[in-house]
């Protein structure tokens, strides 16, 4: 399908929600699951690409409504609120590694991700969401998605909920997209900079900690870098608890020595280019391997989600997203890694790592 009729599609789906109530331009479930399906297989038919990127983009209504949501809820607070639209390739990606998974059921294409100083921060906000009064509906129980309390095996920490979106008015044009789901992901500042340096080796190197994917010795890095963090900055157990200080100190300082991470985002530089007077509400971000980001601003969401599907189609292998948030340096923060910004990190693993050996040394 040309880039042209995919636009087309998009153009005549927005210039028609009001007048929608309950049919949707993509169809049914099973017909989005078919589409995942064939999209596995590489057999996609020119009627499914077309249901496909109108379902995903249709899920730029439930970001904005949960993004305006929890913007209201953070105003005067501490927290960093960041949307993404999750890009083409991603889908594919996580199509692949869960060949059970069906595509109607995948609960991040929209995302929302709020960042909070400290536990204490995090945990009263979102219990003040779980408790506030709007029809979306959480799909998970409390615990079931909190990597805080059980932290994964790589080593990540952070706590997910997933809703399933809900019009307020049956009259609301928006109500064709009831049914759609959105995660929204609860961090702190300190597991920020820890994921933030997990996908910029995933993204720079031909090892992929993020996805468990590699070289076993990079993801282990990660895993030993959560523990210490844990321990020293927020007083936690990440997913290596049994090991001692003295353990955790040695294997990390052996292992960093063979393959040499911290060596490597040292002497990664920011970006020096990026606006800091830009204002744009859209921004997509095209990370090119070997070559570096482009920032590509727009003011309105149609110019930026037609421009989003031109750059996919012209540049399949680039890592592209649509974000949004109320300045550059929001955008910057929330997705820092494809700035390439690892100084947060950097800092807290060296602070982490004298703290473990003063310790160790007393012993």
């Amino acid at each position: 399908m040309s880039t042209a009729t995919l636009v087309q599609q998009r153009r005549r789906f927005w210039e028609t929600m009001g007048n929608l109530t309950t049919a949707r331009p993509w169809g049914s479930k099973q017909a989005i699951n078919r589409a995942g399906e064939a999209l596995r297989k590489s057999s996609l038919s020119i009627e499914q690409a077309g249901a496909l990127e109108t379902w995903r983009i249709a899920h730029k209504q439930v970001i904005n409504s949960f993004q305006a949501l929890l913007r209201k809820r953070a105003r005067g607070k501490q927290v960093e609120v960041a949307q993404r639209l999750k890009r083409r390739f991603t889908i594919i990606d996580k199509l692949s590694r869960y060949p059970r998974m069906e595509l109607a059921r995948m609960d991040d294409v929209a995302g929302c991700r709020l960042i909070f100083p400290n536990l204490v921060a995090l945990a009263e906000f979102r219990a003040g969401v779980h408790s506030a009064n709007f029809k979306h509906i959480r799909k998970n129980d409390a615990s079931k998605y909190d990597y805080i309390a059980s932290p994964t095996e790589r080593g990540y920490r952070g706590i997910h909920d997933v809703y399933e979106y809900r019009s307020r008015r049956k009259s609301s044009p928006s109500r064709v997209c009831d049914g759609l789901l959105i995660e929204v992901q609860y961090r702190t500042d300190l597991q920020h900079a820890w994921a933030t340096a997990v996908e910029v080796v995933t993204q720079m190197t031909e090892n992929e900690p993020k996805f468990d994917r590699g070289d076993p010795r990079h993801i282990k890095l990660f895993c030993l870098a959560s523990e210490i963090l844990a321990r020293v900055h927020e007083e936690k157990k990440s997913s290596l608890p049994t090991l001692s200080d003295r353990q955790l100190a040695e294997e990390f300082e052996k292992l960093d020595a063979e393959i040499g991470v911290m060596n490597m985002l040292l002497n990664l530089a920011a970006a020096k280019w990026i606006d800091d007077q830009a204002r744009s509400k859209h921004v997509i971000l095209q990370l090119k391997k070997g070559e570096g980001l482009k920032l590509h601003p727009f003011d309105l969401e149609l110019e930026a989600s037609t421009a989003l599907l031109e750059l996919e189609k012209e540049f399949p292998e680039d890592d592209i997203v649509l974000v949004g948030a109320d300045s550059v340096a929001e955008i910057t923060s929330a997705f820092r890694n494809y700035f390439r910004d690892v100084g947060d990190f950097l800092h807290l693993m060296r602070s982490g790592r004298a703290e473990l050996s003063e310790v160790t040394s007393d012993e």
